[in-house]
């Protein structure tokens, strides 16, 4: 069994949300914790696991994770995104893994099985680099997507693919173009912000430097696009609860809402 280390990249200086990892979010039966908490909560529920660790440049988060148990790793503040972030923690596992899985800070309601799938996808092709995750996106989730798009909010990100599985681009606008008042004629794809790399393409990652789109979009994914690097996308069955990620503060009653609505469901989180 290939060894699987899951990194929880938390970066206290977002330009959208400053001090993201640590807002407090209302979960169910009152239940209140900071966003990196329910993160880690999220990660520690996957199965097969050999090691999870939070990726900080900030003392503040890293206080707050050692004092509730969690693993932390302090990395560089020049790190420019997640995967920069993981490859710079890779040093401070216990051991080196043969998959390392992103699972970005601000996505706490990412189900186990995605996580899997993503890691399954890597693990079943040796020739694949990395993967990463995609949900058809739900009449309310595509709503709340055209929301933000109105009112010039970043909200989440798009992906179109081949039929192979095989990401074609990331976008933070909707991809492909749904015209106002109309249905899609497939389904928009969510990018979920969940990866799966080999420790060799976290390497040749961070030593390409940041490219164009990447730094257009603000997607650290498209440096692998334009290098060459086709990611895996691993499109999986949406949860009954919406995958919205901590993007902006507006988000935040979004989130606390799917919080108690995945704590309703009869299946495990």
């Amino acid at each position: 069994m290939p060894r699987i280390a899951i990194i929880i990249p938390a970066r206290f200086a977002s330009t959208r949300y400053p001090g993201k990892p640590l807002v407090d979010l209302a979960g169910p039966e009152g239940r209140t914790m900071a966003l990196i908490d329910w993160t880690w909560a999220a990660a520690t529920a996957v199965p097969g696991i050999a090691e999870v660790a939070v990726a900080t440049e900030d003392e503040r988060i890293a206080d707050h994770a050692r004092a509730r148990g969690m693993a932390v790793i302090m990395t560089p503040a020049h790190c420019s995104n997640g995967t920069e972030r993981c490859a710079a923690a890779l040093q401070g596992l216990a051991a080196v893994p043969d998959i390392v899985v992103n699972l970005q800070g601000d996505a706490p309601l990412i189900p186990p099985a995605m996580v899997r799938a993503v890691i399954d996808m890597v693990a079943a092709d040796p020739d694949l680099a990395m993967a990463t995750a995609a949900v058809p996106a739900s009449p309310a989730v595509l709503g709340h997507l055209q929301e933000d798009a109105r009112h010039g909010r970043v909200g989440g990100t798009t992906v179109v693919c081949t039929a192979q599985g095989r990401a074609l681009y990331f976008s933070k606008s909707i991809i492909p173009h749904v015209p106002a008042g109309t249905e899609p004629a497939a389904p928009v794809l969510l990018h979920v912000g969940l990866y799966a790399y080999r420790p060799a393409a976290l390497a040749a990652y961070v030593a390409a430097g940041a490219s164009p789109l990447e730094r257009q979009e603000g997607l650290e994914q498209l440096r692998f696009l334009e290098a060459g690097i086709a990611p895996g996308v691993a499109i999986c069955p949406a949860p009954a609860w919406d995958l919205i990620e901590l993007n902006n503060p507006s988000d935040r009653p979004l989130v606390e809402a799917q919080l108690r609505r995945r704590a309703q469901q009869a299946v495990p989180a």
